[in-house]
């Protein structure tokens, strides 16, 4: 049996046929010339060894086997729209599970309180949230959602860019008073830094005035940590200053254990974006997660919509 002629295209030719009773109006109705359906019926039956249908002059009948064979039929094609309407309402549903991954402090300090807002708006929906500032592989881990900063390459996923995250250079006033007034960028050249470990470029900073003009000052420092909520601890600990995103600190800078140091300059910004598996996007809980943990990050302080 040459297995490959039997198609699902086939079984429906056969079906219709079967119901109507003649080839000529079933290529009307499927909108295909009538040799079409002849030569369908004929794959199948040469497919299958057997003769499912008389022809006649005038009407075509089914034979015992093509009794049998029809009865068969209608339980696959029901079976195989059974199973695409189950997909279809699956893409539709507002239930079942969004598997997350974020930055590490962005994740901790923000993000995981719009996934407590969202899933209050959506009960139905189960969040598996991860935390990391390793890139990962989106497909081979099951990750529908990837909140990134800094530049990225992978062209395979979709992109959505939710702006730019604005850094800031902060001590504590503890350390303040140890070191002096910070008054000009040369003045941290010989200053003890809190560097993060992994990071492009974090052996110098670049401070922009507001005239336009940029200043390059070599970064150092005895403690070197990769995390933001470590060099967060470090800074209010007294251990050295650095450069930190705006939502890492604007609470301590409110308070008073942090302090800006030369508010007159700027640090470069960073791209803050969301990568999404494109297979997913298709998925109603998927959509609605995507669009409200953007609306909700672009409204964190510090960061510049896109």
């Amino acid at each position: 049996m040459e297995q490959s002629l039997i198609s699902l295209e086939r079984l429906r030719t056969f079906v219709r046929i079967a119901e109507r009773g003649n080839l000529a109006a079933v290529a009307r109705e499927t909108g295909v010339g009538q040799s079409t359906i002849t030569r369908h019926l004929r794959e199948l039956e040469e497919a299958l060894g057997v003769s499912l249908l008389t022809r006649t002059t005038r009407r075509t009948a089914l034979t015992d086997e093509g009794a049998r064979y029809y009865a068969h039929c209608m339980q696959i094609l029901s079976l195989v729209e059974q199973a695409s309407q189950e997909m279809r309402e699956t893409r539709q549903a507002t239930a079942g599970t969004v598997r997350i991954s974020c930055t590490g402090a962005l994740g901790v300090m923000h993000v995981s309180q719009l996934i407590y807002a969202f899933q209050d708006q959506n009960p139905g929906i189960r969040v598996e949230f991860g935390l990391t500032d390793e890139r990962i592989d989106l497909v081979r881990d099951g990750v529908d959602i990837a909140i990134r900063l800094g530049p990225l390459s992978d062209c395979a996923m979709k992109l959505r860019s939710l702006g730019d995250s604005q850094r800031v250079l902060v001590a504590s006033p503890e350390w303040l008073r140890r070191n002096g007034p910070v008054l000009r960028p040369e003045d941290l050249r010989d200053l003890e830094g809190v560097r993060m470990s992994r990071v492009h470029g974090s052996d110098r900073l670049v401070l922009r005035s507001k005239k336009s003009r940029n200043y390059v000052v070599p970064f150092h420092g005895r403690l070197i940590v990769d995390h933001g909520l470590a060099a967060r601890d470090a800074f209010i600990a007294g251990r050295g200053f650095g450069p930190a995103h705006r939502w890492l600190v604007e609470d301590c800078l409110s308070d008073g254990r942090l302090e800006h140091i030369l508010p007159d300059y700027s640090l470069p910004s960073v791209q803050l974006s969301m990568l999404i598996a494109p297979e997913r996007t298709t998925l109603t809980r998927v959509r609605l997660c995507v669009d409200f943990l953007a609306e909700g990050i672009r409204r964190i302080p510090g960061i510049n919509r896109g």
